[in-house]
């Protein structure tokens, strides 16, 4: 579980915690959506959400996109 002091034991990031964690701008992460390579997000009630695990999946897709890459 992600532990740090601006998300401590989230199980959860809203948009604006994901883009804040991952060092991203609200843009880029609905330009990843749109694309196809944003991560699986959730929807509560009116809210999009990015489970822990989603997160670390993503990061994941990224680190070898990255690797395939170079």
């Amino acid at each position: 579980m992600i532990t740090n002091e601006h998300f401590p034991e989230c199980a959860a990031f809203t948009v604006n915690a994901f883009c804040k964690a991952h060092s991203i701008s609200r843009s880029l992460f609905y330009r990843g959506l749109a694309e196809g390579w944003g991560p699986v997000t959730m929807k509560v009630a009116s809210r999009t959400l990015i489970s822990v695990e989603a997160a670390a999946d993503w990061r994941h897709r990224m680190e070898q996109a990255s690797k395939d890459a170079a």
